[in-house]
């Protein structure tokens, strides 16, 4: 290799399958033309340290780039080498020959050299010049040797998914975030901080709460713009005052701070947009509009914003109203409170609240997306939360119909898709169905990190956890402060049996939040599952869900012998809660080795609409009866096989 490539190039590791030496040659003498070093199996001789030393050349690389085609989409070790790099986040997948990547490695975008024939400055040799770049921008920063110009755009969007160059998580950790953007190393990232509420009214909260999310979902909708979520930029305006700390914080490069008046029939948004790295402010406006103009109001804030921070991007390309919306301010208020008593969660009567408002919503405007999607939320939440049996179905259909309603209106809006995977999933125990929906909330909500953990949290139940990575690690790029995405994390690496990966996610959503439900169950079964039952129980004993904790204790204390306090343990449970927990009795009594009684259990799970029961395709606390007839029966009753 030339001694005059830069020290700090990208180190490139090449997987190809044999019958592809020939092209895998070209597309190493392309890059290494561009200044990048490359290691290939070509470098080395066979023999016994051959596999030695890929192992070592493939640790070492910082960008994985696979070469995928009808032979190597079939060998194991492309696959197993794939895998690595996509793992630490650091995979460039190359399709030659017209072939499709195969399972576990299709959501990724691809760059096609399937038509290129050799040359070095190429139009696909640029884009795959760009996307290793930005894959390897974390551990060499902005690398770039002097080569002719080029026209080539290569976006943001697919670097970010392509080279999966956002929040990377190996073992459940964040290491880090590479910021990329259109036409420039960087990502142009921003965090929206709650606005004051100036009224001197402590009930006007939801208003500033909701103007504040609301911008933020219309920013995300900018592909060049990194948004961070509603609940890490709350905790960080918790943590501190100080602007520098919060956009730390959040991982952002700038702040939209704002504060909110209303009094009669007027309202004034102050905003300021602030510099993360020097806590100074940037730019500032107010807007003074009559209540009836608020909707306007906040498409030229957002439009302020993106032309403040985006100004070299087309205005054509600049989100300024929220996709789905309103122009009915009454059905905006309404929805604006519906959505403050929803994320209450604080039981059945803030929930029935939130579907009063978010009914009244769709009623003075039946075309305001978004209040569909979240109508379809709340009668699935109510539905499986507080319905009487005769009830359910009438509520599950309500609950379809809102979801069908806001994708007929808003074909692109991420929250309809999610919102009808939801109910297809929990409401209709159907994950066949719930696939495409989820998938397709997947692509329009990049920018929504409530959308990727929802759609990783399905992932997790069926099996996808290739994919289910992808958007959770997006999740943490966004929501770097909320517990419930690494909880979710810690979750989808439990039913993959990747415990390690597990237990890192689940102490870091631990340390959010130590009273968040279901991570000391979680973390009891990590533990049971290595062995230890005495560490399971401690952690069961801890667990603030009353119906996860005693599931737990009954199956520990029967792991130590302790079988009248596990009976004692689960014959609460069905006291307590009955029907509704056939599903953690099937866990219970399959850890118990009572495998008719276990499948007995499931099958009443499923006949009952149990939602717990789409998890039994992944989860490691039923393998004791999974290879039954009668396991197999319910997975074909639920359409996984």
């Amino acid at each position: 290799m030339s001694e005059e490539r830069p020290p700090h190039a990208p180190y490139v590791f090449l997987s190809y399958a044999r019958a592809d030496r020939t092209k895998a040659r070209a597309i190493v003498s392309a890059l290494e033309a561009q200044g990048l070093r490359i290691w290939w199996d070509g470098l080395v001789e066979g023999g016994h340290e051959f596999a030695d030393k890929i192992e070592e050349a493939l640790n070492s690389a910082d960008v994985v780039v696979v070469l995928w085609s009808p032979a190597s989409v079939h060998s194991h070790w492309v696959r197993d080498e794939a895998a690595a790099g996509r793992d630490r986040g650091r995979m460039v997948p190359v399709t030659i020959g017209g072939a499709e990547p195969p399972l576990g490695f299709r959501q990724i975008h691809h760059i096609d050299l399937t038509r290129w024939r050799g040359a070095r400055g190429s139009r696909e040799i640029e884009q795959l010049y760009r996307a290793i770049c930005a894959a390897s921008a974390e551990e060499h920063g902005d690398f770039r040797q002097p080569r002719r110009a080029s026209s080539i755009e290569f976006s943001r969007r697919n670097i970010m998914v392509g080279a999966a160059a956002g929040v990377v998580l190996v073992g459940g950790a964040i290491l880090g975030f590479s910021k990329l953007g259109r036409g420039s190393s960087r990502e142009t990232s921003i965090g929206v901080i709650p606005f004051r509420n100036l009224s001197g009214d402590s009930a006007e909260q939801y208003f500033s709460d909701g103007i504040a999310e609301e911008l933020r979902a219309t920013l995300s909708q900018n592909s060049d713009l990194a948004v961070a979520a509603e609940t890490s930029s709350e905790a960080a305006e918790k943590r501190s005052s100080e602007p520098r700390a919060i956009a730390s914080a959040l991982h952002v490069d700038f702040l939209l701070e704002g504060s909110i008046r209303r009094e009669a029939n007027m309202v004034r948004i102050a905003t300021q947009i602030v510099d993360g790295s020097t806590g100074y402010d940037k730019w500032s406006q107010t807007f003074d509009r009559k209540l009836d103009d608020i909707l306007a109001a906040q498409s030229e804030i957002a439009a302020f914003v993106t032309d403040a921070l985006l100004s070299g991007i087309a205005a054509a390309k600049r989100p300024r109203d929220r996709l789905g919306g309103t122009r009915n301010n009454q059905a905006f208020d309404a929805y604006l409170r519906g959505m403050a008593l929803y994320k209450l969660a604080a039981g059945e009567d803030s929930d029935f609240a939130a579907l009063k408002q978010f009914q009244r919503a769709v009623t003075l405007d039946p075309n305001y997306a978004v209040a569909q999607a979240a109508l379809s939320r709340a009668y699935t939440v109510i539905a499986n939360g507080y319905a009487k049996a005769r009830e359910v179905k009438a509520y599950h259909q309500k609950a379809v119909d809102a979801a069908h309603a806001a994708i007929r209106v808003a074909p692109r809006l991420a929250d309809g898709y999610s919102a009808l995977g939801f109910v297809l999933l929990n409401g209709e125990l159907d994950p066949g169905g719930a696939a495409a929906a989820y998938q397709r909330s997947s692509e329009l909500g990049y920018g929504n990190a409530d959308i990727l953990a929802s759609y990783a949290s399905f992932a997790a139940r069926t099996g996808r956890f290739p994919e289910g990575r992808v958007a959770i690690a997006r999740a943490q790029r966004l929501d770097p402060l909320n517990p419930t995405v690494f909880r979710t994390a810690g979750l989808l690496e439990l039913d993959a049996r990747q415990y390690d990966a597990a237990l890192t996610a689940l102490h870091t959503a631990l340390s959010l939040n130590p009273n968040a439900n279901t991570i000391h169950l979680a973390l009891g079964d990590i533990a049971l599952l290595n062995g230890d039952a005495n560490a399971a129980l401690d952690q069961y004993r801890k667990e603030p869900d009353t119906v996860g904790r005693l599931r737990g204790l009954a199956i520990a204390y029967n792991k130590l012998g302790q079988h009248e306090k596990a009976q004692a343990s689960m014959n609460e449970l069905k006291a307590k809660y009955g029907d509704i927990t056939y599903y953690q009795q099937a866990q219970v009594l399959a850890q118990w080795g009572e495998t008719d009684e276990a499948l007995t259990c499931l099958e009443k799970a499923v006949a009952s609409s149990d939602a717990g029961v789409v998890r039994s395709k992944s989860d490691p606390l039923l393998d004791p009866i999974r290879k039954t007839v009668r396991f197999a029966a319910v997975e074909r009753n639920l359409g996984y096989i």
